[in-house]
């Protein structure tokens, strides 16, 4: 099937990796979609990140991007200074601020603890919930356990730290905020962070636990193609 619709470029979660997008790649047919991964064994911050992102976006035709979890400050960045081509930008279980100042002070036990061997009881618990199947444990545990510990480490730092507000309430595109009703990891604060800071985004909340794109494909792709389709007519002259 083809549609009159702008590429989607996706920007994955804290694991940096395309391997959780295939559930909902799936149901987004006659989209163009493409996936920027990042490095999995560069303690990279979220500026050098967004220099990688820029550098992968198309350089011909229309696109949106969707920001997952980790990556919805790159996402927030793009919105505020767009590339040619850019028509929306989509926030999946994400924030603009750390979303539990609560932990801030223990920062520097980042440096100490076993980021990448976290029980996969827990992860299981705090990322699928009730929604939780063999098959999305196993590929969870896969994604996350190519990723080295530096690098986890220096991605925890950089959600601690982040403060993206200003870049929001500057978007120059349309931007579509996927709220996750069941989220253990991102809170119900961190969509009023976004509101506060941008009156117009566009909410969609889904029945579902953080992992929202990978355990309702079906509810998120749908989403996302109404949004896309209505971001590209807007940028239509």
């Amino acid at each position: 099937m083809s549609i009159d619709a702008p590429a989607l470029v996706l920007l994955p979660g804290m694991h940096g990796t395309g391997a959780l997008f295939q559930p909902f790649v799936s149901e987004l047919d006659g989209f163009d979609v493409r996936i920027c991964g990042y490095p999995a064994d560069e303690p990279l911050g979220y500026a050098e990140l967004e220099k990688i992102v820029r550098r992968m976006l198309p350089t011909e035709g229309s696109f949106a991007v969707l920001g997952e979890s980790f990556s919805g400050p790159i996402a927030v960045s793009l919105a505020a200074s767009p590339p040619p081509g850019l028509v929306g930008v989509v926030l999946s279980c994400t924030f603009v601020r750390n979303p539990r100042p609560e932990l801030a002070a223990l920062g520097g036990l980042i440096d100490i603890l076993p980021v990448d061997r976290a029980p996969a009881a827990l992860l299981d618990f705090l990322l699928l919930g009730a929604f939780s199947t063999p098959t999305l444990r196993a590929a969870l545990a896969a994604a996350i356990h190519k990723v080295s510990r530096g690098t986890l480490r220096a991605r925890l730092k950089a959600v601690l730290s982040v403060d993206m507000s200003e870049a929001l309430a500057a978007s120059k595109v349309p931007v579509l905020y996927l709220h996750a009703t069941r989220d253990r990891i991102v809170p119900a604060r961190a969509l009023d962070d976004v509101r506060h800071a941008l009156a117009t985004v566009e909410v969609a909340s889904i029945d579902g636990p953080h992992l929202l794109l990978q355990t309702r494909p079906e509810e998120a792709a749908a989403a996302v193609r109404e949004f896309c389709l209505g971001s590209e007519t807007h940028a239509t002259p």
